[in-house]
């Protein structure tokens, strides 16, 4: 018998490619993709998923969808480093709270959700996080604290009729990427784009392959393994601007090379976020605090737990996942 999945945020980058992947697999796996969006709707279903669009804020679309489910995977959320705290708390903590309640009820084996390591961050440089580590007194954005609860009441419900655990993957790259990455070339093409600090800040990425090989482990993880949080990545840290060099060099961009203090990028971050804050502006800042961390500041994560509970072992590495969106991302053009 196949094991029946339902993947959410299934129109977005990681949410479609997983459901892509496991629905690849038909004598193993049968898949139902769910998102609030449905322009991916036929890419979905030529892929041999079943596509159902629905918002998760709305309990009897819950229920429907996990009867019959083996297996849930949540990478539905609000990602972003900016917004309003009501919308990152609806989004991703009431939706997760009512998708769990539904799997429970529908007798959903296990519940996998995709948090983020963005809990960890705290403006230092921070190496081989461990899961079980202090966590900031106060998190960076919206999106980590609710992404924090969320993760929290996941694991709190976990041997009551249902087995369930986290995922933490650090920065998801390869095709389809719609976030870093371009986010990044956008960047460089208004001119905007300068090294944060002395370019020597060393990172985790995460190819979005090896989370889709997180996922699969977990599936198929052992009850000791689960009611845990564990972080992912692809267990080779890197230089982040020697990376990003490669981007621009293989689009035929020129290199980053203007450099701007770390001190003096927060500290303009800092004045433009409350400038937005008291003008009441909803807007993205062109830059944030945490967007100025993330390109200048270093961290790495522990992946010893996922390795030891989960079998975890990264299938693909940060060059070929960066090659793979270089190629998506030309093809694309």
């Amino acid at each position: 018998m196949t094991t029946k999945l339902l993947i959410t945020g299934s129109a977005g980058f990681l949410g479609g490619r997983t459901a892509k992947y496991f629905a690849s697999q038909k004598e193993k796996y049968s898949v139902v993709a769910t998102s609030r969006r449905s322009e991916r709707q036929r890419e979905l279903e030529e892929s041999n998923c079943l596509f159902t669009s629905g918002d998760l804020l709305k309990m009897n679309h819950c229920d429907e969808i996990t009867k019959g489910i083996d297996v849930v995977v949540h990478c539905a959320a609000l990602s972003s480093p900016w917004g309003n705290y009501r919308d990152f708390y609806l989004a991703n903590f009431i939706a997760t709270q009512n998708l769990l309640e539904s799997s429970a009820r529908n007798h959903v084996k296990k519940f996998i959700l995709i948090s983020t390591p963005s809990i960890y961050y705290n403006h230092k440089n921070r190496f081989l996080i461990k899961e079980s580590d202090a966590l900031p007194s106060q998190s960076i954005n919206h999106y980590a604290s609710t992404k924090l609860l969320a993760e929290k009441l996941v694991l709190e419900q976990n041997g009551n009729g249902i087995q369930t655990l986290a995922l933490r993957p650090r920065a998801i790259i390869g095709a389809e990427d719609m976030v870093i990455m371009p986010r990044l070339i956008r960047a460089y093409n208004s001119g905007k784009l300068k090294i944060i600090g002395n370019g020597k800040n060393i990172c985790d990425l995460t190819c979005v392959r090896n989370v889709i090989e997180a996922i699969e482990c977990s599936i198929n993880a052992e009850e000791n393994a689960m009611g845990k949080a564990y972080n992912i990545c692809n267990g080779e840290p890197v230089v982040l601007w020697d990376k990003i060099n490669i981007l621009f060099k293989e689009l035929a961009l020129k290199e980053v090379k203007k450099k701007v203090p770390l001190s003096l990028a927060l500290l303009v971050a800092s004045i433009i976020e409350k400038k937005h804050k008291l003008l009441g502006i909803n807007r993205e800042p062109d830059i944030t605090r945490y967007g100025i961390g993330t390109l200048g500041i270093s961290m790495t994560l522990d992946i010893s737990e996922a390795k030891k509970f989960l079998n975890y072992k990264p299938v693909q590495s940060t060059d070929e996942g960066l090659m793979e969106f270089i190629e998506w991302f030309k093809a694309a053009k």
